[in-house]
């Protein structure tokens, strides 16, 4: 099974262009799509998506970015999802690609030496398994710094927002809506749509869990227009 899975993590992000370009290599994956999600690792389809899939299965992603912005919690995904048997593909990043690090793991040096002195013997195993021990290691690091650079960007990209942000209340520019504007997006207009057609509440014959689960949207984001519905809005 080939899986497609696309992540954003903010509502101002759209997540067709990563489907886009995953899907014109792979045209037969199957889509999990997570929706904002922010900077942690609350992420419950790509919890579920880990749990279920099954050697010989495949993960792409659009960059190492979507599948995880915290370093260390990604390269421990990484390594927990090879060593399952799992194949890991970033269009973006091909290098650190399982198929590569596999390959890395294969071409390793494989010698043998008998001279008849145990000394001597000893010396060139203890060199070559030196040798190996650190081609491992550098492949390691070389996908450890593609997790460290994604987190990083991120990191930056926040900083420069915020900073944007305290130049313009500086320069006396209002930032956000109004009080008292409403603000609708393209989501919520489909995601109000999909509840009154199929909830309970509204006469459909779905429960919540399935609503929150055909929305793709966030538990606190289904009921809050819920609630508007039911208010009128």
């Amino acid at each position: 099974m080939i899986y497609g899975y696309c992540r954003v993590s903010t509502t101002h992000q759209r997540i067709t262009r990563q489907i886009t370009n995953i899907k014109e290599l792979y045209p037969a994956a199957m889509f999990i799509k997570e929706f904002y999600t922010g900077t942690t690792q609350n992420r419950p389809l790509w919890d579920k998506l880990i749990k279920q899939i099954e050697k010989g299965d495949t993960i792409v992603f659009d960059s190492v970015s979507r599948m995880s912005r915290n370093a260390d919690e990604g390269f421990n995904d990484y390594k927990a999802l090879y060593n399952a048997g799992v194949n890991l593909i970033f269009l973006n990043e091909p290098l650190i690609n399982t198929s590569i690090f596999e390959s890395t793991k294969n071409n390793l040096l494989k010698v043998s030496v008998q001279t008849g002195n145990n000394a001597v013997d000893e010396y060139f195993k203890g060199n070559v398994a030196l040798i190996n021990n650190l081609l491992m290691a550098l492949a390691e690091e070389q996908i450890k710094s593609a997790f460290i650079q994604a987190e990083k960007e991120v990191s930056d990209l926040h900083s420069r927002i915020s900073q944007g942000m305290r130049e313009s209340k500086k320069n006396g520019i209002k930032i956000g809506l109004e009080k008292g504007t409403k603000l609708t997006t393209k989501k919520a207009i489909q995601c109000k749509a999909i509840i009154l057609k199929h909830a309970k509440d509204f006469g459909g014959t779905l429960d919540d869990a399935d609503i929150i689960k055909l929305c793709g949207c966030a538990k606190n984001s289904y009921y809050k227009y819920k609630k508007e519905l039911k208010a009128g809005a």
